[in-house]
């Protein structure tokens, strides 16, 4: 049967592609891997069986490297263990380990360099490296169920970053494991990224964000760091549906921050659990704050906030709060305080008297510390009366108009005890 021009060009056109379909490179413990990737074409896929491989990579095409069988790849204390250059590289099943320990350098596991938009970091694990991953001005990067843990002997002033973003876009931080680095998520001028369903531990700071707008924060678990979450210069951020736990210092820092959203998260067991500092414009509402040595450490002007609906239960100082006026909290709807005294004659489940956070005797005993020894004396609660009795001694204090008399969360019990160890 005679071929027509069309299908002779159709047939030439299928053909041309099967040629040009991507290869696959296997590479076996003995070879050379740099110089697999040297000879790979861009979109090839190099196939890593199982061994342990020189690193010091430099990958300069879009290539995917795929682990079989979870090979190792060290780059023997010097450097960074891959370099990653180029867009649309794709690393999947790797031991990335032993890079060097030069801050100024700035040595990873994986250096993503700028401009190799769309790199995807998936299912590796980044061990005994100074930074896991560092990643600069490369866009719409996916870094996914990883598991990341730095030089762990060394001081943490010493560790690099778990993931460290730099003046990113649209990066995805998704289910990763980081723990013993100096902050297992650095953020720093990058903005509309996802971070979600990440475990921060054993680190400085379970998260760190700089200068950074419109990101998500949810369903993450940050303890035993010193800090879970710290917001610093900061808006328009949804922080939401994260346990933060067992933190020396605070669960989450909100500070200096604007236009944002902070709901439904566990916040327990803390040396502070809120610590707020120069915020306006934020809405924090539904959260758990319980068994926090103090629930909320208030400063610097935080004002013009919506507070509501949160359940701020067996603190040992529920509100540390020092300003000029009262801060009106709770106007909407309430929150619940579990030291309120007050009652509720109509059974509205709303107190019938304003709940106040602080006192005079509060605040004489910070800044005097050595007279919490007297708090349980009889001249201190009759202080505490006279205080209460007559405005002219009564200092300014946090002020819920109407307090809930039950909590919204009925599983807060399950989150007391959890603190940071030797605490």
């Amino acid at each position: 049967m005679r071929m027509t021009a069309k299908g002779f060009l159709l047939s030439s056109m299928m053909a041309m592609a099967s040629l040009c379909e991507a290869a696959t490179i296997v590479v076996k413990p003995g070879d050379s891997l740099q110089n697999a990737i040297a000879k790979a074409q861009a979109g090839d896929t190099v196939e890593i069986l199982r061994g342990r491989y020189q690193g010091n990579l430099i990958i300069n095409k879009k290539l995917i490297l795929k682990g079989i069988n979870r090979p190792t790849i060290s780059g023997g204390n010097q450097g960074d263990t891959i370099r990653i250059n180029a867009p649309d590289v794709v690393i999947d099943g790797l031991i990335v380990r032993e890079s060097g320990d030069n801050l100024k350098d700035q040595n990873a596991g994986i250096y993503i360099y700028p401009g190799s938009h769309r790199a995807v970091v998936k299912n590796c694990d980044l061990s005994y490296n100074l930074f896991g991953l560092w990643i600069e001005k490369s866009n719409d990067v996916l870094i996914e169920n990883n598991l990341i843990t730095g030089k762990r002997e060394y001081n943490s002033s010493q560790r690099g970053n778990g993931v460290q973003l730099y003046n990113t876009n649209g990066a995805r931080i998704i289910g990763n494991n980081i723990s013993f680095v100096r902050d297992a998520l650095y953020v720093d001028v990058s903005h509309h990224a996802i971070f979600t369903g990440n475990k921060l531990h054993h680190s400085r700071y379970g998260s760190h964000y700089m200068n950074s707008y419109y990101n998500l924060w949810e369903d993450n678990d940050s303890y035993f760091n010193r800090g879970g979450l710290a917001l610093m210069e900061v808006r328009d951020q949804v922080v939401r549906n994260n346990r933060t736990w067992g933190n020396s210092d605070h669960g989450i820092m909100l500070r200096t921050m604007q236009d944002s959203l902070v709901e439904n998260n566990v916040i327990a067991g803390n040396s502070r659990g809120l610590f707020i500092y120069d915020v306006e414009y934020v809405s924090i509402k539904n959260n758990l704050v319980t068994d926090n040595r103090v629930g909320v450490h208030l400063s610097a002007g935080s004002t013009r906030n919506q507070v509501e609906g949160n359940d701020f239960i067996g603190n040992r100082e529920q509100v540390r709060y020092v300003g000029a006026k009262d801060e009106k909290w709770g106007v909407e709807s309430g929150n619940y305080w579990s030291n309120y005294l007050g009652w509720d004659r109509n059974a509205d489940g709303i107190g019938d008297i304003a709940y106040e956070a602080n006192d005079m005797v509060d605040r004489l005993s910070w800044r005097y510390p050595s007279t919490q020894l007297l708090l349980a004396s009889p001249a201190v609660q009759a202080l505490r009366l006279v205080s209460q009795q007559f405005p002219v001694l009564r200092v300014p204090s946090v002020v819920d108009p109407k307090p809930r008399m039950q909590p919204s969360n009925k599983q807060w019990r399950q989150w007391h005890g959890k603190h940071y160890p030797g605490q």
